[in-house]
């Protein structure tokens, strides 16, 4: 069951105006991408929908773009020049965390959790469309925008979600397991505290993009395939266990 614990002690675009009345103030989105023609049709898509948009085209100037812009999102190629996109993740976050949507190629399994590892987000597979991109960046910016709202509301609160030796910090975002401290990703946490919030009710992949990511769209479920293989691998097994045929739901027993 679970149970409630109290805690332990680059080159610029821009276009005015705000893209989504649910925000307000314009967005900086980096946009990391060495083929100039994909960066050039990102950026001015991001720039005709009200973000501003710098540009870094390698895996160095990547990191201190970011480090120097400190931007809302960031779009990130897996295959870059320097060193990949999954070492630029890796050091981007260790700056700041800061949401990440990661641009693939490739589409296994393998390779999708190890950019989910490394601390993105979420990922598109090339080719995508403009429309889809724009839907995926609006999605992950509201929802660190209820979730920046839903630390303040819970900043003053004690306790924490557990399940067997897991257990998640609200107040803080801390996870540990067994004692120890886990490092989970912003949609891991948000995932896990889903389940841990909904213990006795099955989500369809569905539901699951609607309520964690913010989106529905079908082409998005394997990305949740992916994150609930990443709880696993992080939490147990057991945290998450598959309803065949419908979807996923908090795992039954001790892990």
């Amino acid at each position: 069951s679970v149970s409630i614990r109290s805690p332990h002690p680059g080159q610029h675009l821009s276009a005015a105006g705000a893209y989504d009345g649910e925000m307000t103030g314009k967005r900086t989105i980096a946009v990391i991408e060495d083929d100039p023609a994909i960066a050039h049709a990102i950026s001015a898509r991001l720039a005709s929908e009200g973000f501003a948009v710098e540009l870094a085209g390698d895996g160095p100037s990547a990191v201190a773009l970011c480090e120097r812009v400190e931007p809302d999102l960031v779009i990130l190629d897996v295959m870059l020049p320097g060193f990949d996109g999954l070492e630029a993740c890796r050091r981007i976050q260790r700056l700041r965390p800061v949401p990440v949507l990661m641009l693939t190629a490739r589409d296994t399994e393998t390779d999708i959790v190890v950019g989910l590892a490394v601390g993105a987000d979420d990922y598109l597979t090339k080719p995508f469309s403009p429309r889809e991109l724009v839907a995926r960046v609006r999605a992950m910016l509201r929802r660190g925008d209820r979730l920046a709202s839903a630390e303040q509301a819970v900043a003053g609160e004690s306790g924490s979600l557990a399940l067997g030796d897991v257990e998640l910090d609200i107040a803080a975002r801390l996870t540990r397991r067994g004692g120890e401290a886990i490092h989970l990703t912003t949609t891991e946490f948000d995932l896990a505290r889903w389940f841990l919030v909904h213990p006795n009710v099955v989500y369809t992949r569905e539901q699951l993009l609607m309520q964690v990511w913010g989106y529905a769209d079908g082409s998005g479920e394997r990305t949740v395939d992916s994150h609930v293989q990443a709880l696993r691998q992080k939490l147990g097994r057991g945290f998450v266990r598959t309803a065949h045929g419908f979807g996923y739901a908090l795992g039954g027993g001790t892990l």
